[in-house]
């Protein structure tokens, strides 16, 4: 396997477009038993963004040893990574309408059933040790490719998560890539109102860590940060991606009340036609100041 063979090498529609798609993917999963929708929008651009921008696998080189790996340890937001896989060739449209049916494996969290997942996620806490894991086994058979791990800002409320960034550090990890999705939630609560996180940047660097923020919607951000990602020897690097839980749907967007939902099909429709009135291309940065 070549390792610039990425997604993007083929790849000809803009991100913007991409993105646009997978949000209406993500909502169109938000019926019939609902689905995680607020945390999903948080994290689409990051996650488009990596397979379109970064990551070093194509969909029949997913078992391939020299792959990057990416885990969704906040697997809530498999609406995101699944609709990502349906733009990107790694999963067929039709069976998104499978969500939470029994004739397939597209349920509430990955699923190793569906290619290109790389491992089952749902118990918040566990998938970064997961990741140390197979960065050191890449590590021992030298070869190639990086772990990209996804954590929540509520995720990080679990202990095992520290003790894996102290594992990580100790035994200088440098093939391992952490990103946080930060909307600045838990759940249904505000995480500076329920376990305050700040400041993220000073923890992280405590704990061994290069540490960098990032506009987790802005995609010439995110190819100027962590576009620039380059290999510190001995040093994990852990990604502040800054977001905005419910991001493009404005009326859904930073609501406590919006982490799951459950739309009825004229909701849903009524929330894709707010979606494509507001052109993603028009919001900044500057959107994330409002908290």
């Amino acid at each position: 396997m070549t390792q610039n063979n990425t997604v993007a090498d083929s790849f000809t529609d803009s991100r913007t477009n991409v993105a646009l798609r997978v949000r209406e993917h993500i909502l169109r999963m938000s019926t019939n038993g609902g689905a995680f929708t607020g945390a999903s929008l948080s994290c689409a651009d990051i996650i488009v963004w990596l397979y379109t921008s970064f990551l070093r696998i194509r969909p029949e080189s997913v078992n391939d040893a020299e792959r990057d790996i990416l885990l969704l340890s906040k697997g809530h937001d498999v609406p995101a990574l699944y609709a990502t896989f349906v733009e990107c060739g790694f999963l067929d449209k039709g069976r998104l309408s499978h969500h939470l049916s029994a004739k397939d494996h597209i349920y509430w969290h990955p699923n190793q059933n569906i290619s290109g997942v790389e491992f089952h996620s749902g118990s918040l806490g566990h998938l970064l040790s997961v990741g140390i894991g197979m960065a050191i086994d890449k590590k021992l058979r030298s070869l190639p490719g990086r772990v990209v791990v996804i954590l929540g800002d509520g995720e990080l409320n679990e202990g095992s998560i520290w003790e894996a960034f102290l594992t990580a550090s100790a035994l200088g990890i440098d093939n391992l890539i952490v990103i946080v999705d930060r909307n600045w939630f838990q759940a249904n609560v505000r995480t500076e109102d329920l376990i305050p996180l700040e400041p993220l940047t000073t923890k992280f660097e405590a704990f061994g860590w290069t540490a960098h923020v990032v506009d987790g919607h802005d995609f010439d951000d995110m190819d100027n940060v962590l576009g620039s990602w380059r290999l510190i020897e001995r040093t994990p690097q852990v990604f502040i991606a800054n977001t905005i839980r419910g991001f493009g749907v404005p009326s859904i967007a930073n609501r406590a009340d919006r982490w799951f939902c459950n739309f009825s099909d004229s909701e849903v429709e009524d929330l894709i036609q707010e979606l494509h009135g507001l052109s993603l291309a028009t919001l900044t940065s500057d959107t994330l100041s409002v908290r």
